[in-house]
């Protein structure tokens, strides 16, 4: 046998983890309601600090490797789209915006023009 995991398996141990990581993330909201006497300030820092330490968890197990390495792929691919130019984007938009308007008015005429026939066909319009 192997000792190395394949793909898609998670251990024991990554089970605790993430257990462990859901776990802090509750009791530091549970903490966050419970102390509300304190100021404001400290009980964000306090669950910014637990979610951190939440979040290096969850990147120790395999799932939180896998998605570590999917966002770092994800902004590799981001950096390679060329982007358009302010002057690209505002001229697609004013072809969309005047495209809308000419099928808007498409639409209200052909609308009309049913609207008339059947009044002509139900004898509502002479």
């Amino acid at each position: 046998m192997s000792d190395q995991q394949q793909p898609g398996k998670s251990s024991v141990i990554d089970t605790l983890k993430l257990i462990l990581s859901i776990s802090l993330l509750v009791a530091g909201i549970a903490g966050f309601y419970y102390f509300s006497a304190y100021p404001t300030l400290y009980r964000v820092l306090g669950i910014l600090v637990i979610g951190g330490v939440s979040v290096g968890i969850v990147l120790t197990t395999a799932i939180g490797r896998l998605t570590a390495s999917y966002l770092k792929e994800s902004r590799q691919e981001v950096r390679k789209v060329i982007w358009p130019t302010r002057q690209e984007t505002m001229q697609s938009t004013l072809v969309v915006v005047a495209l809308v308007f000419v099928v808007g008015l498409i639409l209200w005429l052909l609308d009309m023009v049913l609207f008339w026939g059947v009044g002509l066909l139900t004898g509502q319009r002479v």
